[in-house]
């Protein structure tokens, strides 16, 4: 398959181009789109065809569920049973923006898009481009992030192309995501609020609106035997190349602990990566050495997870030895995505 790369301006976006993407969704074929939080590979989310398609250009595994994006709040009447008070609150609140809400679906939603599930993971994404892309398409667009089944989630269209060119249609270059991060899952569908995925919408902004708001257990436990209701629940994801390891706690234990560490790997022969933060960076004294911004930023931290695992796996490193970061606000979604690409190697020090 040949892919497509259309060049595309948020602040300026080309009706031709984005109506050649909208005539691609509208056929059945692939758009791989920039949203705020990752880029996303869509697909026509009434087409069942269509929507098989995402799996086997991902290598994505059959029971985990896709997110529909929807232009409207409007366009969700017809995709679920029925909005909750809480949900509409949530939608006016947080929407367009990085949070997907999980209800019980419609019959009109295909088991393709919920892995046989009965709730249905909806969101409307702030981005532009994503935005016009859903209107001009009419439908909502089935759409899990861009990128290989498990590896690190695409930030930019340079990553898209790294994994699926010649896989997908269209590949729309929208320049980077801003957050970095998946949106965070609200599952609104039982009697409990549960954060089922942590994003860029936190827990204590969502407990002003739902005060009695649990978060799930395997947000930052591995489980292999969970049925995932959310995407990123069960499997190990945004995973680098090589194998990776966490390290939390005191950030002066941290620090003493991944330089012996990094000396024992390197006695070995091993090329040994470093994920740090501004305030630890001149302490490291051997190894590959990347910054993704400092502590007390944890917006950029949450930003640059990505890219470095990939930096990363440029530089063909042995090993990844990461800092772990504080669980408040925004530090539980980069934990919990540190965790899934780690495999849940996170060791207290």
């Amino acid at each position: 398959m040949d892919t497509k790369i259309l060049k595309i301006i948020e602040d300026n976006i080309d009706e031709n181009l984005i109506n050649e993407a909208v005539d691609k969704i509208k056929s059945g074929g692939l758009v791989a789109f920039p949203t705020e939080t990752v880029y996303g590979l869509g697909a026509n989310g009434f087409d069942e065809s269509a929507a098989k398609k995402i799996f086997i250009a991902k290598g994505r595994p059959q029971d985990n569920p896709l997110i529909l994006h929807v232009s409207s709040i409007d366009q969700v009447e017809e995709l679920v049973m029925k909005i909750p008070e809480v949900a509409k609150k949530c939608m006016e609140k947080f929407w367009p923006g990085p949070l997907t809400i999980l209800l019980k679906k419609s019959d009109k939603v295909s088991s393709i898009i919920t892995a046989g599930l009965n709730t249905v993971a909806i969101r409307m994404p702030e981005n532009k481009i994503a935005l016009e892309l859903i209107k001009k398409s009419n439908i909502p667009i089935a759409a899990p992030s861009a990128n290989t089944s498990g590896r690190p989630s695409p930030t930019s269209a340079k990553h898209v192309i790294e994994d699926l060119n010649g896989k997908v249609d269209i590949i729309i270059d929208g320049g980077n995501a801003g957050i970095g991060l998946e949106s965070t899952v609200l599952d609104l569908s039982g009697e409990i609020p549960m954060i089922l995925r942590p994003g860029g919408i936190t827990k204590e902004d969502l407990i002003k609106i739902i005060p009695n708001i649990e978060v799930d257990f395997a947000i930052i436990k591995e489980d292999e035997n969970i049925v995932p209701k959310s995407p990123g629940q069960k499997y190990r994801h945004y995973a680098p190349k090589s194998e990776m390891i966490v390290y939390n706690g005191e950030v002066r234990n941290i620090v003493e602990t991944i330089s012996v560490k990094t000396k024992e790997y390197i006695s070995n022969g091993k090329i040994v990566g470093i994920i740090c933060t501004d305030e630890t960076k001149e302490f490291y004294k051997e190894g590959i050495v990347i910054s993704m911004g400092s502590r007390k930023d944890k917006k950029t931290i949450a930003h640059n997870l990505f890219n470095t695992l990939r930096l990363f796996d440029e530089e063909n490193v042995d090993i990844i030895l990461g800092e772990g970061v504080d669980f408040s606000f925004l530090g539980t979604a980069i934990m919990n995505r540190m965790m899934k690409a780690s495999g849940g190697k996170i060791i207290e020090v």
